[in-house]
């Protein structure tokens, strides 16, 4: 049976694009404009953006992809003495190749706890590197990188995000936020974090947008732009503008329209609620994910039988004879795929 012909679960960028970006997309094929994101629709999206993080000042730019943006934005706050600290499950910490040390940055990683770096041990870490003598000679924490949702599908409340924000003040280094599932979060009746509050917590954050509905594209925010300086040139600096830079804009232009992109995650939801209540016979679930990700423990035996009719992620080994696997919905998951997918769990149980 080929891939396309299998229930498709493994990741939330596996379609294309939503149908009102791929209509704008087709409307607007035909147009000439500047380069770069010189362009009003471009200039468009980042009023939207700026308007409903309400930070008038922000300035926003445009990326292709997760890993670039994330390598574009530490690069550009750290020193080449420093580091940044990640949970050790962290994106930058396991699944982006390096990117972080081949740009001269070491990604210190830290114990987390459901996907998510503590208060308390942030504040920790961050005191014993300043009271030990030898710290001349360590890297230095220069910058704190989350995500919400985490790699667990976990979210931050918004009191962890003020207590986290509280130790990057005390040691006056930057907090930065990774949004590849952001819309994810923002459908979660469980989360209470806005983009406003993004905004007022953050030194910069990134709104996704290839795992939220868009083609390709990620939105940087940096609430105050200096403290960022030439941040267009450093991404230039990194291959990381696109000249086409309109079809960026294009696709966020549509996201903030009528808050699309706050609504367009709630499908995912309902869908990963379904898979999650479905999972509770006979499988044990993980992580407490309340989000589009969902993570269950199944015996490896039984995994390449999966494996003939689904599409599915293998996340880690749980012991000799089983593996923690996940399932990921996403903007356009069908209620039917989604039932034929536990009747396929079901006479596996």
């Amino acid at each position: 049976m080929t891939n396309t012909k299998k229930l498709a679960f493994a990741s939330d960028y596996m379609k294309g694009a939503h149908p009102a970006i791929l209509r704008r997309l087709t409307e607007t094929n035909e147009m000439q404009t500047s380069g770069y994101g010189a362009d009003p629709i471009t200039a468009s999206a980042k009023d939207r953006i700026r308007k409903i993080c309400a930070c008038p000042q922000a300035e926003v730019e445009f990326l292709v992809g997760g890993t670039q943006t994330n390598a574009t934005v530490i690069d550009a706050f750290l020193r080449s003495w420093q580091g940044v600290v990640a949970a050790e499950t962290g994106h930058i910490s396991l699944h982006e190749g390096g990117a972080i040390e081949a740009g001269g940055h070491k990604v210190l990683a830290l114990p987390q706890e459901n996907g998510k770096i503590s208060p308390e041990v942030l504040g920790q870490y961050l005191s014993d590197y300043w009271q030990d003598p030898n710290h001349p000679h360590m890297v230095m924490p220069g910058m704190v990188y989350i995500s919400h949702p985490t790699e667990y599908g976990t979210l931050y409340s918004k009191a962890e995000l003020k207590e986290l924000r509280e130790n990057c003040n005390a040691y006056q280094i930057p907090l930065y936020l990774d949004g590849a599932r952001l819309a994810y979060a923002l459908a979660c009746p469980e989360n209470d974090v806005t983009l406003a509050d993004l905004a007022a917590l953050c030194d910069a954050f990134y709104i996704g947008g290839t795992k939220c509905g868009a083609l390709l594209g990620e939105a940087v925010v940096v609430p105050d732009p200096d403290r960022l300086p030439h941040f267009f040139t450093i991404m230039k600096q990194h291959g990381a503008v696109l000249a086409k830079g309109r079809l960026l804009g294009i696709q966020f232009d549509e996201l903030f329209r009528d808050d699309l992109y706050l609504k367009i995650g709630e499908p995912a939801i309902r869908a990963a609620d379904r898979i999650r209540e479905g999972l509770q016979q006979g499988y044990r679930l993980c992580f407490g994910s309340p989000t589009n990700q969902v993570f269950c423990v199944m015996e490896n035996r039984k995994l390449e039988l999966l494996a003939e009719t689904v599409l599915f992620e293998y996340w880690e080994k749980y012991d000799d004879t089983h593996t923690v696997i996940r399932f990921a919905t996403d903007w356009g998951t069908k209620q039917e795929d989604v039932e034929e997918l536990l009747r396929v769990i079901g006479r596996l149980a």
